[in-house]
């Protein structure tokens, strides 16, 4: 999706102008002389690597940090924020990535939280109507139940939560600091919804993030830090490629980050592995997110899981690796069963485990880099010696391959890292024990392009040399341009396990709609299925493959050949003449006894949606195919 505003002159609409900011940390000059601009009724791109400087710099325009030296001038007057009080009363605001909610409260509580630090009685009845008033503005009347704590929403919920937060202090600017990172491709559509009619409505939005499609696709104007200065001031976002983009963030051209060298290119075959598995999950269950998830992996390969927020991903992990309860399954590591509660048992065993939340679930701020390095070494061995002497060379030739810098080693806090950076750390520290599976849950979350582009090489060298990998991401191209086989989760279950090469993002986000979403879709297969004694499907159709996302059988004598979830070639299944066809009435398929209808799937807005089929037995009487297809275009108006 791109939405850009019209131009306009913009000279005599400029919100914030910040002038040679500079700001040190310590030992860290963060920012040297940081230059920027935003106008009215803009979205403003603020991008760089890991350690650039983005996050610095809004934090000072947000009152968060106070510069060292510099100017910055808000809406026509030299200012100078002391505190995120003194920038709230201004009308600026920041959305954070890591949510500043507080859990306990109300989303109305946490929508109007300085209200509550004033003086007398609130008025509850005031506050519900601005927050609806509030919530209209933004197109999600519906969004949010006000009276739900904040800690039961989700992540979209949320960070809807926090711009209504914004809004409730009538906030002019808003910055949004990679709001995107937890959130799926649906999400990110919604928010980018919200954006445009913020946008609209005058206000000045700085945008963060490191997923450069996204910045062509909401961004008007773009600026890029680099060491702290800033070395593209304001450029016009349709006024270059990503190419130049790339260089203006990390000095050089990057090749694709998804580059595989040929040999390691994977076939878009249908079939698994032919090497015993190394890992094999059979039918787990860990309540109230997992219901029952099975996959296998073999030694070398990347799977990835796939699947919208709230799918069960990371908690399926997580009750892998023994940090949750198994409530059923089997889980077993090259044929023996993997400890159900016991995380250092899994260490032991040879598997590695990357969590998502760096700052609580990976680092200890208080130890050095170095210490952090070696906690999984710690917790692999017993007693009292853990020769660490033997890691040395290791640790240097990891350090290398990431990019680190040796003499970073002795840094006393790894919160002086950037997020970057201390990813890579995290993934050395499991690399140290040169695990049989590593488990990452998203690996590359909030680091920039040229740290994801080492993530991904230094990842598929560690499988060229045997290690499986399990990967865990919101971002659907980093799965099929990483993974050889996603498994797809949905509602705690997993759906359909296909090879990359077979998927795109589009199938990928039909795949994993929550089994919830697709009850009108499935009530329609279940009633023509009986109505007709034959089988109903949904299925995605290319030249001469389908992919079926739904089905429904109610008679064998009409089994299509393919269930939900499966991939296969017209020729591999029961109905192929009919799939080759597409005709706009039922065709025979006289070798395996059928006949089916097929009728495209369109929303109202004209999106394409794959098709449903219908199939009955020969020696059935064929229904109308006007009747059908009628059905159908009824339900395709509530998509």
């Amino acid at each position: 999706m791109s939405i850009h505003a019209e131009p306009r002159a913009q000279e005599d609409r400029i919100l914030l102008t910040a002038r040679s900011i500079t700001k040190t940390f310590d030992r860290t000059r963060a920012l040297s002389g940081a230059e920027f601009e935003l106008v009215e009724g803009e979205v403003h791109g603020l991008l760089g690597a890991n350690g650039a400087g983005k996050s610095t710099l809004s934090k000072v325009i947000a009152g968060h940090y106070l510069a060292d030296s510099g100017e910055i001038t808000y809406r026509g007057h030299d200012i100078q924020m002391r505190s995120t009080r003194d920038a709230l009363k201004a009308g600026i605001a920041i959305v954070m990535q890591e949510t500043s909610l507080v859990p306990d409260l109300t989303v109305l509580e946490n929508m109007f939280l300085p209200e509550l630090g004033r003086p007398g009685r609130l008025d509850y009845h005031r506050l519900r109507r601005q927050g609806e008033e509030i919530l209209e503005a933004l197109g999600q009347s519906e969004g949010l139940p006000f009276d739900r704590e904040v800690r039961s929403l989700s992540s979209a919920q949320k960070q809807l939560v926090e711009i209504a937060k914004a809004l409730g202090v009538r906030a002019k600017l808003i910055i949004f600091d990679e709001p995107t990172a937890a959130l799926s491709p649906g999400e990110v559509d919604r928010l980018f919804e919200v954006m445009a009619r913020l946008r609209q409505s005058g206000r000045g939005l700085i945008f963060v993030s490191h997923r450069l499609e996204e910045v062509f696709a909401i961004t008007d104007r773009v600026s890029v830090l680099r060491e702290g200065r800033t070395v593209m001031a304001a450029r016009p976002t349709a006024s270059f490629a990503q190419s130049e983009l790339i260089r203006a963030m990390v000095g050089a051209e990057l090749q694709s980050i998804y580059h595989r060298e040929p040999a390691a290119a994977q076939p878009a075959s249908q079939e698994a592995p032919s090497a015993p598995p190394i890992l094999s999950v059979r039918n787990l269950a860990s309540a109230p997110m997992v219901r029952d998830v099975s996959f296998d992996l073999a030694p070398g390969e990347i799977v990835g899981l796939g699947g919208l927020v709230g799918a069960g991903r990371s908690e399926t992990i997580e009750a892998i690796f023994g940090l949750r309860r198994r409530d059923a399954g089997t889980v077993t590591l090259q044929g023996r069963p993997l400890p159900a509660d016991r995380p250092d048992k899994a260490i032991r065993a040879g598997i590695g485990f990357v969590a998502e939340d760096r700052r609580t679930q990976n680092i200890v701020p208080d130890f050095s880099v170095r210490e952090n390095l070696l906690l999984a070494h710690l917790g692999a061995h017993r007693g009292f010696f853990c020769n660490y002497r033997q890691s040395e060379r290791q640790v240097s030739e990891l350090l290398d391959g990431l990019g680190l810098p040796a003499e970073r080693l002795m840094d006393a806090s790894m919160l002086n890292f950037s997020g970057g950076m201390q990813q890579k750390v995290i993934m050395a520290r499991w690399l140290l024990l040169n695990p049989r599976v590593l488990i990452l849950d998203e690996p590359t979350k909030g680091v920039d392009i040229g740290t994801r582009a080492s993530i991904y090489a230094m990842l598929r060298k560690v499988a060229a040399a045997g290690t499986a990998l399990l990967v865990v991401s919101s971002d659907f191209e980093e799965l099929l341009g990483l993974c050889d086989r996603v498994v797809v989760m949905s509602d705690g279950r997993s759906t359909a396990t296909l090879p990359s090469a077979a998927l795109d993002e589009e199938k990928l986000t039909l795949l994993a709609a929550p089994r919830t979403s697709m009850e009108r879709n499935t009530q329609l297969l279940e009633r023509l299925a009986a109505e007709f004694k034959g089988a109903g499907f949904w299925a995605l159709l290319e030249e001469d493959s389908l992919i079926c996302l739904n089905s429904v059988t109610a008679n064998a004598a009409a089994d299509p050949g393919f269930s939900s979830g499966e991939a296969r070639r017209f020729d591999e299944t029961r109905i192929g003449a009919a799939l080759a066809r597409r005709a706009g009435h039922f065709v025979d398929d006289p070798h395996h006894g059928r006949q089916t209808l097929l009728v495209p799937l369109r929303s109202p807005r004209g999106h394409d949606f794959g098709w449903i089929g219908l199939t009955v037995p020969q020696g059935v009487e064929t229904p109308l195919a006007d009747a059908i297809r009628a059905r159908v275009d009824a339900m395709a108006q509530n998509l």
